[in-house]
């Protein structure tokens, strides 16, 4: 998949001439003859390399910052240049028509997913300022001015510079531009340690607390005074001599308070130098902010959760005679047939991994009949035309399952998706739920992971694995026991639904019968038509399909439906996810940290982005799902974090929030607590203007 192809045409030390191949910021693809200059480090402590280049189609003179195969295979360096990434596109979308894009380097092009990923951008308007000993009083206010003001644009956008210093602040006599994309954080995420001192304000360099936009302003605040003074000032408070540089002390005295608390934001000094200049900057921006920053008014997303709350609720409890009744039966997860206990029918496996009958009434000690029993399995003879399988005895013995299904076309990732929820879960994603794991049966699930787990995060694609049961239906894949916080236990069973392939069963029927949670999951590539996602098309063979997924229809046509919503619990997940960390909203979502407490009301707001992503530009059909479903969430989920090349991921597949629509669906089934019940947790509280009845003009009531 490497898409960089260098031919070299000049001897050492010249020029090299090489063809690039990348994604533009408005998403199209472009392939460029360009000559690329000698490189270097562009900061000795980052990976990052940078040389000068001339793409020869355009003339157009630019910069490449890249990394070489060896750092690209280190996450963290693929994670600066994604940061920077990032940055640079949300800059480009929100001031690219506006005066005020010259503050920031100008995006060309990028290749993330190379096996030397690149960025191209504009060539730099002038010299980094720590080339300057001291600077004259008249671009002193030049300078003071840019350099607000980009801290002020990017404080619109949610984010803050955390690498201002004297290198990544360029002058060019007239004008400033803020370099250092790579170190910039989303306001109110963590603190972590950034930046060199004394320009990293002291929470950042002690990496304390949550991001502010003031701790940039604590580092201008320290680059104007090195420019002023000729040298650097104090690393925790403000310098000893600032009364003796009245333009400092009158503009930038409280800059330097050592508590982000008790500076002035970007928009209060910019208003104190330019009057009126913030203003400008949000009326020039307004139309670019990013969601959650602006109120875009009712949506269908809202109408449809208000018609779901409206909607009578359809009576709980199992269809009568369905399978996972509470009679002691519950669904094989291979054969799809109901199966009990039956003591005379366990085996355990030898030294040579042979099934051996197993009689526990031999066994006295409690102690170790518990421990063989939780190693033992059953032999199910419920399909006798159903080729030999077992049962671990754990999954029979606390009651009914909880079986969880993904359903998707064959190339949407769910295999990955599931390996990477299943093995977080084993890392301890649960744990700060409330929730402890243990898998039904030791061996099984030691064979996952060296199956399936281990493979996956040495940055192996998994292969696609064919289906057992019902012509490839339905694929058991592992089973947990999963403790709640009250301490009931019970089992958890995933399966991977192939539903572009059910046939009209009875087996069907009945297995979809007993289904307690769904995660359906989005193909970007095959749901948006966004031009970016174009080359991902090509390389994978597949087209854009208007007509929603048909595993998703074929699924929802076989749910038992007792009301107007089918009542099975339900994820949506906008998966591959990485093909978009760049494109709003999803970039918002991508990036956040695990989660470590659920709060309905962030859930909701995902959910609310996501439909509305999809609503505007794959079409209703890709949100039947939402539509039918009456608890439904939808997420941003990567299971790889990067695409593959040549059968790997080159950084190693690093998942990105593949817990969240498992952690939703527990929620949606009482195993997590949440604030307003389980019932209310996908659907929200109803609203008062809802519950009170309306007098009609006919003086009646209506609702």
């Amino acid at each position: 998949m490497t898409s960089t192809t260098h031919r070299h045409t000049t001897g050492p030390g010249g020029p090299r001439a090489a063809t690039l191949a990348f994604t533009t910021p408005s998403g199209r693809r472009r392939v460029a003859p360009v000559r690329l200059g000698p490189e270097s480090r562009r900061d000795p402590l980052l990976p990052q390399l940078v040389r000068n280049g001339l793409l020869d189609d355009e003339g157009q003179q630019c910069v490449q910052v890249r990394l070489t195969t060896a750092d690209a295979a280190n996450p963290g360096a693929r994670e600066l240049l994604d940061t920077e990434a990032g940055t640079a596109l949300s800059l480009y979308r929100a001031l690219d028509d506006t005066e005020y894009g010259g503050l920031f380097p100008r995006i060309i092009g990028y290749d993330l997913d190379a096996a030397e990923p690149f960025l191209l951008y504009a060539a730099p308007r002038g010299a980094a300022a720590a080339r300057t000993h001291v600077m004259s009083a008249t671009d002193q206010r030049g300078l003071t001015r840019d350099l607000l003001l980009a801290l002020y644009v990017l404080d619109r956008q949610g984010l803050v510079p955390c690498g201002v210093s004297p290198s990544t602040v360029l002058w060019d006599g007239a004008s400033a531009q803020l370099w250092g994309l790579e170190g910039v954080a989303r306001t109110g995420r963590p603190r972590r340690p950034w930046g060199r001192s004394p320009y990293c304000s002291p929470e950042q360099r002690r990496g304390e607390g949550l991001t502010d936009p003031r701790d940039a302003v604590w580092s201008a605040a320290q680059v104007l005074y090195q420019l002023v003074t000729g040298r650097p000032g104090h690393a925790d408070r403000a310098p000893a001599d600032l009364d003796e540089h009245r333009m400092l002390a009158r503009t930038l005295r409280d800059a330097f308070a050592p508590r982000a608390a008790d500076r002035p934001t970007p928009a209060e000094l910019l208003d104190l130098l330019a009057p009126g200049a913030a203003r400008r900057v949000a009326l020039a921006t307004s139309a670019a902010e990013p969601p959650g920053r602006r109120e875009d008014g009712a949506d269908g997303f809202e109408q449809a959760l208000r018609l779901k709350r409206q909607a009578p609720t359809a009576p709980s409890g199992p269809e009568p005679g369905a399978a996972g009744e509470d009679d002691g039966g519950v669904l094989c997860p291979y054969c799809l047939e109901t199966i009990r206990l039956d003591l005379t029918a366990l085996y355990v496996t030898d030294n040579k991994m042979q099934y051996r009958p197993l009689d526990p009434t031999g066994i006295g000690n409690p102690l170790r009949r518990q421990d063989v029993m939780r190693g033992a399995v059953q032999k199910c003879t419920a399909d006798p035309d159903f080729p030999e399988h077992y049962i671990p005895v754990p999954y029979l013995t606390y009651g009914r399952p909880l079986t969880v299904a993904m359903v998707g076309q064959s190339s949407t990732g769910k295999s990955h998706l599931l390996t990477q929820m299943i093995a977080a879960i084993t890392d301890g994603g649960l744990e700060p739920f409330g929730l402890k794991w243990q898998s039904v049966n030791p061996e099984q699930h030691a064979r996952f992971v060296r199956e399936w787990v281990q493979p996956l995060r040495n940055g192996r694609v998994l292969d696609h694995t064919p289906g057992v049961g019902l012509d490839g239906f339905a694929r058991f894949v592992e089973s947990l026991l999963i403790t709640d916080a009250h301490g009931r236990v019970r089992p958890v069973a995933f399966f991977d639904l192939g539903g572009e392939d059910l046939v009209r069963t009875d087996s069907a029927l009945r297995f979809l019968l007993g289904i307690d949670a769904l995660v359906f999951v989005v193909d970007p590539a095959l749901a948006l038509p966004l031009p970016h996602l174009d080359h991902a098309r090509e390389r994978l063979g597949v087209e854009v399909n208007r007509d929603g997924d048909l595993a998703f229809g074929t699924v929802l046509d076989r749910l038992p439906k007792k009301g107007p919503y089918l009542d099975v619990a339900a994820a949506m997940v906008l998966g591959k996810a990485d093909l978009l960390r760049f494109q709003p909203p999803v970039d918002r979502w991508l990036d956040r940290p695990p989660a470590t407490a659920l709060d309905p009301a962030l859930m909701r707001e995902e959910s609310r982005d996501v439909h509305r992503l999809l609503h505007r530009h794959a079409g209703q059909a890709w949100l039947r799902p939402f539509d039918a479903i009456r608890r439904c969430t939808l997420h941003v989920a990567s299971a790889t974090g990067g695409q593959e090349d040549h059968g790997r991921y080159p950084a190693g597949a690093g998942p990105r929030r593949v817990l969240e629509p498992l952690l939703s669906l527990l929620a949606m089934h009482g195993l997590i607590d949440v604030p307003g019940g389980a019932g209310t947790f996908a659907l929200g509280e109803t609203p008062a203007f809802e519950a009170v009845p309306v007098e009609d003009a006919r003086g009646g009531e209506r609702t």
